[in-house]
């Protein structure tokens, strides 16, 4: 039975962790356009919390579970008012944030202007931005009583009422004008001086209303942004007879067309016009209705302008050498005298492009195969994969189709990839390829021999910028055997490999763990050295986490950085008074798995894809790669203690007040800073 005494409620630890994004924002110490990126953000992943997590409390709601078991105590239906309540605190504290930002940026000569605001020099421009860009992309649609009309797949519109007299009598006529999801949200207008202007697309299009609905005779005009979140779960039952992309294509379509889950409204708005817009859109009761300001879909702040105002911006630093590879030499000749160890973005992506370039162009390759979750929507890594097949190199891609909200990019170079002779896999039923895994096998001197790499991140160049990520390049031919064999289980599912160096899921990551903390239990117990350390993303996974109370409770010491969601309370007297737990929220999204065992005076040291949350160790293929090489593994014991003792960014969780930051009297580490120093310095890593 669930002791909500024990665990913090999932749902509520991670707008936990949203808050700490939207601190980010409110630092006044963070350059002004990395502040509106931090809104941005915050507002990004809340869409993004509505869409899966919401819309699963939702669905236990409406069923006829109480969900107390899942939800720490509370019913399904009382946890959904608590996180309205929450997210509409966070709403309010997130626009004044971005109202005193804005008033920044006019110190900055920096200025939004609405469609109030244009000023005479300002028209012309305006006029033909409109004409010329927006005016043919608008959806606009006037909505009639007592028709079937869709409205199912508008996600962010202005809500417009149009008041007018027809024949002596008061009349009004209701519109919803979509705003278009292909055009810039903010439009920079050309420079007055030293003054800078920036315009919505929303009040362009506000402004133009005039030509917009120039066959109406109205007397008067109003609109109010409108923004509504739709359950995002893949719905993959159906017709058999469908292949497995047609169906994800199909069920990513109908995301557009799912129930509503929470409608952000301007609180400005009318009652009849909000009376209108909640029945056009079925929002119902259980629905969570966010009063909000003038502009929603503030996730747009994550692309905002630069402005050619890099003072106002993160100082952008290079990535540094990896000392032993280069970009204009063979990394296969590197990894055959020693494993290498990749940082991004503290060191380029651009070493694992091209160790696949590599791999496409040397005629020793026989055969490449690479596990894909996300690919950004201009993927080298899909382009040398297709080079490679084009090539004559047999090339097997496991691509995750169901990686959300990357569905369509993935499907994309799916087809591709397809066309171009390489062979795919789709997945398997039931179960995620969350793995990021890659093997080549050469010909040399009639002998084959494998190279690879074992990566904690997405294969993506986009976030590869911004994500921090291990990558081990490595050709130990014992680690890249074990490789193969996962890449076996996704072709043939029914046979079970054993491994003695990875730790792979779905069937084995929860007893190697567990086998891992019960030796630094007992080793406690006799007095010798012990202790864990963990760097997760998340940790939910209720069994691992009473494995961890286990061991405190036995004097392991155990440290943990966790960015984003954590169950576990440290700190509490006879239950987890040796765990302690930080959150590091900075310019860099912390995203690697570590695993550190002490055993002893030989740790055991892990980077992997898997946190400790039940989907990654139950529903997913995930896989682990221990760390050999003692220099490595050093490298990644000093990054952690970096982190750990950082006391700018990082935030003590402790289960009851969330997101102090750590403070203290030792000098200040910022620890993004500091590590990209430590690797900087230490030019022989």
């Amino acid at each position: 039975m669930f002791n909500k005494t024990r665990y913090i409620n999932r749902e509520l630890s991670w707008l936990d962790f949203n808050a700490r994004v939207l601190q980010e924002a409110a630092d006044q110490d963070v350059p002004l356009l990395e502040r509106l990126r931090f809104i941005g953000i915050f507002s990004n992943n809340l869409d993004e919390f509505f869409q899966v997590r919401f819309s699963t409390v939702q669905r236990i709601a409406q069923s006829e579970k109480t969900g107390k078991k899942v939800f720490g105590g509370k019913s399904a239906s009382e946890l959904l008012k608590t996180i309205t309540k929450k997210v509409i605190y966070q709403q309010r504290e997130s626009m004044e944030i971005l109202t005193e930002i804005e008033s920044k940026l006019k110190n900055e000569h920096i200025y939004f202007i609405n469609e109030n605001q244009v000023l005479d020099e300002q028209k012309s421009f305006l006029k033909e931005y409109f004409i010329q860009k927006v005016s043919p992309a608008l959806m606009t649609i006037i909505v009639r009583e007592n028709s079937d009309q869709d409205f199912s797949d508008n996600l962010a519109f202005l809500a417009v009422k149009l008041g007018f007299e027809s024949k002596g009598i008061e009349n009004k006529q209701f519109a919803l004008i979509e705003i278009p999801r292909d055009l810039d949200r903010f439009i920079v207008l050309p420079k007055i001086g030293k003054k800078q202007y920036v315009m919505f697309l929303d009040d362009l299009i506000r402004y133009h209303f005039h030509l917009i609905f120039n066959f109406f005779d109205f007397i008067n005009i109003e609109s109010h942004m409108i923004k509504v979140t739709r359950d995002a779960e893949l719905d993959m039952e159906g017709d058999v007879s469908k292949s497995y992309i047609n169906k994800i294509i199909e069920s990513v379509r109908d995301r557009f067309l799912a129930e509503p889950v929470r409608l952000v409204y301007d609180k400005e708005i009318a009652p009849d016009t909000l009376e209108v817009i909640k029945d056009l859109l079925g929002v119902g009761t259980n629905d969570s209705l966010i009063p909000g300001g003038r502009y929603h879909h503030r996730r747009d702040y994550m692309n905002f302008p630069k402005l050619d105002r890099k003072d106002l911006q993160y100082e952008r630093k290079e990535p540094l050498p990896i000392k032993g590879l280069s970009l204009e030499k063979s990394i296969f000749k590197a990894i055959e005298a020693k494993d290498y160890l990749l940082y991004t973005p503290y060191h380029s992506f651009s070493f694992l492009i091209k160790f696949l370039r590599e791999a496409a162009l040397d005629p020793e390759v026989l055969t490449i195969k690479i596990t894909i979750y996300r690919l950004s929507k201009i993927s080298n890594v899909a382009r040398s994969l297709i080079n490679a097949a084009k090539n004559g190199k047999k090339v097997l891609v496991q691509i995750e189709l169901q990686a959300r909200f990357d569905e369509t990019n993935n499907i994309t170079y799916a087809e591709q990839m397809r066309a171009a002779g390489v062979e795919l896999i789709f997945g398997i039923p039931g179960l995620k390829v969350h793995s990021k895994i890659c093997i080549i096998e050469k010909k040399i001197n009639s002998k084959n021999k494998r190279y690879g790499f074992i990566s904690t991140g997405n294969l993506n160049e986009d976030t590869a910028k911004i994500y921090t990520d291990y990558t081990l390049f490595t050709a130990n031919q014992k680690v890249l055997r074990e490789v193969n064999k996962v890449f076996n289980f996704l072709q043939v599912h029914y046979k079970l490999k054993k491994y003695k160096h990875l730790i792979v899921s779905p069937h084995y990551t929860h007893s190697v763990i567990v086998k891992m903390i019960d030796n630094e239990i007992e080793n406690a117990s006799s007095g010798l050295a012990s202790g864990i350390k963990l760097k997760l993303n998340a940790i939910t996974n209720f069994a691992m986490i009473e494995k961890l109370y286990e061991a405190s409770n036995a004097g392991v010491q155990i440290k943990m950085i966790v960015r984003g969601i954590c169950c576990l309370i440290p700190g509490v007297k006879g239950m987890s008074e040796n765990i302690e737990v930080i959150s590091v929220v900075d310019k860099f999204l912390e995203h690697p798995r570590v695993y550190h065992f002490t055993n002893l005076d030989k740790p055991k040291i892990y980077i992997s894809s898997a946190d400790f949350m039940t989907r990654n160790i139950e529903n997913r293929v995930e896989v682990a790669t221990p760390i050999y090489d003692y220099n490595l593994q050093q490298q990644i014991i000093d990054v952690f203690d970096i982190i750990w003792n950082d006391n700018v960014k990082a935030r003590r969780i402790n289960g009851q007040t969330q997101n102090k930051f750590v403070k203290n009297n030792k000098p200040p580490v910022r620890s993004q800073i500091d590590i990209y120093e430590y690797y900087r310095k230490n030019v022989n890593l």
